[in-house]
């Protein structure tokens, strides 16, 4: 374990604006995650780690990346925690903070999104799929996959965009993406 910042909780909170120290660590949130196999720490864990100001070890584990926003965890909650706010304002900080990230394949999935969102104002999935195979020189492990979601019309060939991408342009400029 690396060293203890006293006042991590503090900016976590204020950043997710979540107040996950009420947690109970009961572990109602680590029952449900369809990722907690997956995961060093669990969604419990992660919060442990962030009240005793554990900043290093969270910032670089890679369970905050394993995330997906399914709010199965938040549901579970007794205490109405929400989860998927906590590990998207820790994913922030990792960036920010310039953490070593092991999970680059994760982190490129997300920039992959990020970046068709921005594009189209909207996700295009095949040309996501399309750059992060690219990205991670793997072009042909899914290519079975990809067939059958095209087969079922569930890759668009060409991108939707919404009428005025200019206001999502402004969004990601004003947050600095």
């Amino acid at each position: 374990m690396t060293s203890m910042e006293h006042d991590f909780c503090q900016t976590v909170s204020r950043r997710c604006g979540e107040e996950f120290q009420r947690c109970l660590q009961c572990l109602s949130c680590a029952g449900g995650c369809p990722f907690v196999e997956a995961m060093t720490y669990r969604p419990n864990g992660i919060i442990r780690l962030v009240q005793y100001g554990f900043r290093q070890e969270v910032l670089e584990s890679p369970d905050i990346w394993l995330c997906v926003g399914c709010h199965t965890c938040s549901i579970a909650c007794p205490m109405a925690i929400d989860m998927p706010l906590l590990m998207d304002a820790l994913r922030e900080m990792a960036i920010e903070s310039g953490a070593r990230i092991n999970e680059t394949a994760i982190l490129n999935f997300h920039r992959e999104v990020l970046g068709s969102i921005q594009r189209y104002g909207r996700t295009h999935k095949l040309e996501i799929m399309l750059r992060y195979k690219l990205r991670q020189r793997d072009l042909f492990s899914d290519m079975d996959l990809g067939l059958k979601m095209m087969a079922k019309r569930k890759l668009d060939l060409l991108p939707s965009k919404i009428t005025d991408p200019k206001v999502v342009g402004k969004l990601f400029s004003e947050f600095g993406f």
